[in-house]
C-alpha cells in the first residue's frame, strides 16, 4: 500500500510517501500502526509528533473519502494522509 503525506503530516513523517508492504485486507487502523512503528521516535523540531497529527487526519483511499477504520485495503491500493487544512 503505498501512502501519501500531505502538509503537517509529509512534515512529521519525514517523506512524501512511502510503500507498505501489508497483506490484502489490511485495515487503515494496522496500516497506521505500521507506519508509526516505522517513525523515529522524535519529529522535526517544530513538528507535532506524527502519531498525534494521525488523530486529526482525514484519508483518501484511490482518491475517495475513507471513513470507516476497519475496511479492508487491498494491496496496490494509494492512501492520502490529509491533516485539516486552514483557509478557504
Amino acid at each position: 500500500m503505498l501512502v501519501r503525506y500531505f502538509a503537517a503530516a509529509c512534515a512529521a513523517a519525514g517523506v512524501e510517501e512511502e510503500d507498505h508492504p501489508l497483506p490484502e485486507g489490511t485495515s487503515l487502523e494496522t496500516l497506521l500502526a505500521a507506519v508509526l512503528a516505522v517513525r523515529r521516535p522524535e519529529p522535526p523540531a517544530g513538528t507535532a509528533p506524527l502519531s498525534r497529527i494521525l488523530q486529526r487526519c482525514s484519508f483518501l483511499r484511490n482518491q475517495v473519502a475513507l471513513r470507516d477504520p476497519t475496511a479492508g485495503l487491498g494491496t496496490s491500493d494509494v492512501i492520502d494522509v490529509l491533516p485539516p487544512f486552514a483557509g478557504g
